[in-house]
């Protein structure tokens, strides 16, 4: 989701965090970055920084349709190939006793990494507009989701992805131009609030893109594709919400929901009455207890780096 998308606080960047680790060597010149001037923060994220007050919900990233990406060929058979995604992913990424999919990055070795690189090279090398919608989708996430692994391989001392912005006062990556794609260089926000979401208008996108951390959907340990893109979006969905960092209660009694419920309400639901409603329905052990609730709703998400423990 972008989940990796949101625009987080300075005290959630500064919260529970270690470095780690050495410097990553400099990135390939086939990942083209235009790395923001020092001090390059918009003045709403500034002052969300400077006073580190909960996230609004006019901080998070709108959908806003960025109409050159909406053609498709809709009788195309052409697909795309994953495989040397599928390949770092069943080398690197392996579930946690906890439910979480961690990613060993510390131990992805340098021909891997030029493997990764590789595969993001000949992603750079298409344009999506030529597939059917099914191929593209799959091509946006895996992309989207590559992209944020490479992004903290370049980063090895950073115990979040809060602390990977290019900029000196930058929260994250997600405005940095990471790649290009047809010409038209791209950020990770361009590909998930510009292209994924208002393009198909899928709630279930925000379990399928992953921003490294704890708190996150967990990145897949097998390549979306354009031919099971349906049946792997509905097992993401009812992964989530039947894991306790998606939806649990508290020994209070308190409803807990990730954060993501509350930054992209409008993907999922009217009002939250309507959110609980939708949990309700995929809940495979707390359905009951969502269907009679009837107080407030914490919010919580955890920014630590989905990677194992040292």
């Amino acid at each position: 989701m972008m989940a990796g998308t949101k625009q987080p606080t300075q005290n959630e960047a500064e919260n529970g965090l270690q470095n780690r680790d050495t410097d990553a060597p400099a990135p390939p010149s086939s990942l083209r970055r235009k790395r923001p001037a020092p001090f390059a923060l918009s003045t709403g994220l500034l002052v969300l920084a400077l006073t580190a007050v909960p996230i609004p919900a006019a901080a998070v990233p709108k959908a806003d349709l960025w109409a050159i990406w909406l053609p498709s060929e809709k009788t195309s058979t052409q697909t795309v190939d994953h495989s040397a995604w599928q390949r770092f992913l069943d080398s690197y990424v392996s579930p946690a006793a906890t439910g979480v999919n961690l990613v060993n990055y510390s131990a992805v070795t340098s021909a891997d990494r030029e493997a990764l690189n590789g595969y993001l090279a000949s992603l750079a090398a298409l344009d999506p507009r030529g597939l059917n919608k099914d191929e593209q989708l799959a091509y946006w996430i895996n992309l989207y989701n590559a992209l944020t692994v490479e992004v903290v391989l370049r980063n090895p001392k950073k115990g979040s992805i809060l602390r990977m912005g290019a900029g000196f006062l930058s929260i994250g990556p997600w405005d940095d131009k990471l790649f290009e794609v047809a010409g038209e260089p791209l950020t990770l926000n361009d590909i998930e609030h510009r292209i994924i979401r208002p393009i198909w208008a899928d709630h279930r996108i925000h379990y399928a893109v992953n921003c490294a951390s704890i708190g996150c959907p967990n990145l897949s340990t097998t390549a979306y594709s354009g031919a099971a893109i349906d049946e792997q979006l509905a097992a993401a969905e009812r992964d989530y919400i039947n894991h306790e960092r998606g939806v649990r209660f508290t020994d209070r009694g308190k409803l807990q929901l990730s954060s993501i419920f509350k930054w992209y309400r409008e993907d999922f639901a009217r009002t939250e009455a309507e959110l609980i409603a939708y949990l309700t329905g995929l809940h495979d052990t707390l359905a009951g207890e969502l269907e009679s609730y009837q107080r407030g709703v914490d919010y919580k998400y955890d920014w630590n780096l989905n990677r194992p423990p040292p």
